[in-house]
This record gives C-alpha cells, structure tokens and sequence, in this order.
C-alpha cells in the first residue's frame, strides 16, 4: 500500500522553519484571546489533563489572560470544552464541538484495551453488556459508585467497592460482578468515552462525575469511526506537521497498522518535504505557510507536565539533546515541566506554593543569554498571575 506521496523531490525546508510553524500552530508564538480557548485546545490536538491544573497551566502558555476558572467555566458552565479519554488512553480537553474527532477517531487505541480485557477474560459479550448498561445510566452527571449501582441494578448483578492503588494515591474503585468476573467502572466509562457514549460531567465535591455528551453538549454529533479518524489525522499534521505515520502513531498510540490505515486513507491531501534530510509529509494546503514560517526570537515558554507540544513525534532530537532526555521524559510515563526556547527544551522548572507567593524554580540545562534570562522572568510572572500570586524565580 502506498503510504504518502512521493518524496524523492520534495521540497527542502529548514528546522527552524518547522519548529516556527509548530509554535504558531500551537499558538506558543502570538498567544489567543480567551474566547479563543476551545479553538486553542482543539489546534493544539487536545490539552492532556491526567493532572488536570497541568492541562490548564498547558492553556495559559497559549490564551493570553487564562485563568483556571475560564477553564472550569469553559467545562461545566458554557460546556464549549469536554473533558474525555482519547489519544494515548489518557484525559484530555478538547472542544465540546470535536468530541467526536477526539474520541471516535481514537478508537483505535480502546481496541488495543479491549483486547486486553477479552485475553484477561472478559468476553466481548460481556462488555458490550455491561456498556449498554451503562448508557442509559448516563442520563445526568453520576459517579462511578452511583453508576456502579444503577447498572448492577439494570443487569441484577451486584456492585462492589474494591480496594487498589489509582495514578499515584491509594483508591477504592467501584465495580459489578458480572459472569463471575469483577469489572471495575472505570473500565467501562474509559470504554465508554471512545464509543461516544461519555464525558466527563462536573466534580461532586472530589469525585468525578459522566455523563452522556449527547444530553451534555449543546452541539453534539456524532461521527462515523473512518471519518473521525481521518480528521483527527488532519488535526494532527495541522499542529504537528511535518510528520510521518510512525509520529502519528506514537501520539495516538492505535496499532501501527491501524495509523497505516488512516494515512493512506488522506494520502491525497499530503505533501512531502525533506527536513534535515529526512522525509516526512503535511497537508497540501499547510505547505506555503510552512515555506513562511518564521517566529521573533527569543520565544520562550514555561509549559507544564505533558504539554502536548512535547508529545508529537517519535523521534524528539528535534526537541532535546539526547544527553538531556532523561530529564524530560521520565519513568512511568511522565513528561517533565520544561523551558522552551525557540522551539527547544532548555530546560526544566516547577514551583512550590508558600503562603501567598508562587516559588519557581529553573534548571537550565546550559547559559541562558539575557534576553532568554528576562523571558524566563516573564513566563514565570504570568504562572503566578494565573495563581494568582506573588512569584520568586530562581534560574540554576
């Protein structure tokens, strides 16, 4: 199967010119107004939210002004965000209006889930059982204990409260029994999300709460699986491009075939270009601003645990100095906080809160001229204005 365009004369462009297109796709060169907030989160292919002040902190380095209540707002107020499972198996934000794009057009990685529960035992029946359980369950924001009951109730099987460990705190998980077999909620609402059927609704207190997007969203439709997987391919080399399929797969995290699959299915919209040498492909219509890209120097941004600029491609040389890595990409999957500067990792940074001051600290991984120094200063007074505090910043 032919898999892009040919690319043997492909125009040639330069890593400055791609890193300059990707901080602008991302809206890291010239941050949007707040009532851009769901565009932003939907150019920059969702904002990961497994730490959900890390997904509003990936948003602030974008929309000029955020604060967290604009995202709480946009979520559970105007609803013109949702908060889903999708690409990569974790929480993201992305347009109320996209769900769909997002989450059908990641079903490729739930079947990778799937999979595992069908060799650990848990029929296919049996899951499609217990989903459509739970749909009408989801008639109004509920917890996974109350949808816990209402859907052993519906199936007249008993819940469950199991003890276990969650991303990183201990967690009482609830659950049915189901043929024999305990099948924890959280499964099934992260089943649920893919095939359309979920979201996340408002917190009761600290527990989440789901909800069915269409009784949620305003604007719900939902998209046939081929076609929200070929516009989530669009949206990607949109933000990410240029890229090549193995890249789209490391950020949706299907099966390569499946990426395969959905390439060729958009092979008539690309175009090659060769960067550095290396071939790798965008939309057609993306090349004559790709060709212009340029961006003012320094551009310096403080972004959060797993920004979604640092999780687009396979290889990441184009990112960090290979001697750095492991500062950055962590065990156990974590993604640490870093400086960019000019489309690079320059280093990393965190803060601590005491009192009523925001204490930030960097570690550059070399010198910083002045000019990068002072962008620092002023990426780290614009955290502690959205904290709403007074900040101290410390450059290693």
């Amino acid at each position: 199967m032919k898999a892009a365009p040919e690319s043997r004369h492909a125009p040639e462009v330069t890593a400055d010119q791609v890193a300059a297109f990707r901080l602008a796709r991302h809206h890291l060169t010239f941050p949007a107004p707040r009532s851009s907030l769901a565009r932003v989160a939907g150019d920059m292919g969702g904002a990961q939210a497994q730490i959900m002040s890390a997904g509003a902190l990936s948003l602030r380095a974008r929309v000029r002004g955020l604060r967290p209540e604009d995202v709480e707002k946009a979520l559970w107020q105007d609803r013109t965000l949702a908060k889903i499972w999708c690409m990569r198996g974790t929480v993201h934000l992305v347009p109320s209006d996209d769900l769909a794009v997002f989450a059908r057009g990641s079903t490729g990685r739930a079947n990778r889930d799937t999979a595992w529960l069908e060799g650990h035992g848990y029929s296919a029946k049996m899951i499609g059982r217990a989903l459509d359980a739970l749909r009408p369950a989801l008639d109004r924001p509920r917890t996974r204990k109350e949808l816990a009951d209402v859907i052993a109730k519906t199936l007249g099987v008993s819940a469950h409260r199991k003890s276990g460990r969650g991303w990183g705190a201990p967690t009482t998980a609830p659950g049915i029994m189901l043929e024999g077999k305990s099948l924890p909620l959280g499964y099934l609402v992260f089943l649920a999300c893919y095939r359309g059927i979920a979201c996340a609704g408002p917190p009761q207190g600290n527990e989440a709460t789901f909800v069915r997007p269409d009784v949620w969203l305003k604007k719900w439709r939902d998209l046939p699986v081929e076609e929200a997987e070929t516009e989530l391919l669009r949206r990607y080399l949109c933000g990410y491009g240029p890229a090549t399929v193995k890249d789209f797969f490391a950020w949706a995290r299907m099966t390569l075939t499946a990426a395969r699959a959905i390439w060729a299915r958009l092979v008539g919209e690309l175009a090659p270009v060769r960067v550095e040498g290396e071939a790798a492909w965008l939309l057609r219509k993306d090349l004559t601003a790709l060709r212009r890209a340029d961006a003012k120097r320094p551009n310096v941004r403080l972004l959060p645990y797993f920004d979604s600029f640092l999780m687009g491609h396979d290889a990441r040389g184009h990112l960090i100095d290979s001697k750095h890595y492991k500062r950055v990409y962590l065990p156990a999957g974590w993604i640490a906080p870093v400086v960019l500067v000019d489309g690079r990792v320059a280093g990393v940074w965190s803060y601590a809160r005491k009192g009523g001051t925001l204490r930030i600290e960097a570690a550059a991984f070399h010198p910083l001229p002045t000019s990068v120094r002072e962008a620092v200063e002023a990426e780290a007074a614009d955290v502690a204005r959205f904290f709403d505090s007074k900040h101290e910043l410390k450059i290693k």
